[in-house]
């Protein structure tokens, strides 16, 4: 039942946002925004290609979504919770989840394989 519940909110915000990769790396960063995430870490966790993670970061860093931060051994990526966009992107997700009554913890939407 759960299962269902996460296809419809993954099958809503898909087809709001166009694409698959999108709504899977925003759901992981806006329902953690204290935590950066390195690449392969989003990669992990939305069990996207590390190419559709790479597109979809540059895109959104270039929307003003993400915040980014370098070290030396890899790149950090967050979402910025001083954008314009956090407060309405965060709102879709809570409706989306609402409607679908799965858990705000498990918000991250796993692939379906």
């Amino acid at each position: 039942m759960a299962r269902k519940k996460r296809d419809e909110t993954e099958e809503m915000l898909v087809r709001l946002f166009g694409s698959t990769s999108r709504p899977r790396i925003l759901g992981l960063l806006i329902n953690h925004p204290q935590q950066a995430f390195y690449q392969r870490e989003i990669v992990y966790e939305t069990g996207l290609s590390l190419q559709a993670v790479q597109r979809e970061l540059k895109n959104l860093l270039h929307l003003g979504i993400l915040k980014k931060r370098e070290t030396k051994a890899k790149v950090y990526y967050q979402i910025d919770s001083s954008s314009p966009w956090f407060n309405p992107l965060k709102e879709i997700y809570d409706y989306a989840l609402e409607e679908s009554n799965y858990s705000t913890q498990d918000a991250v939407l796993q692939d379906p394989r």
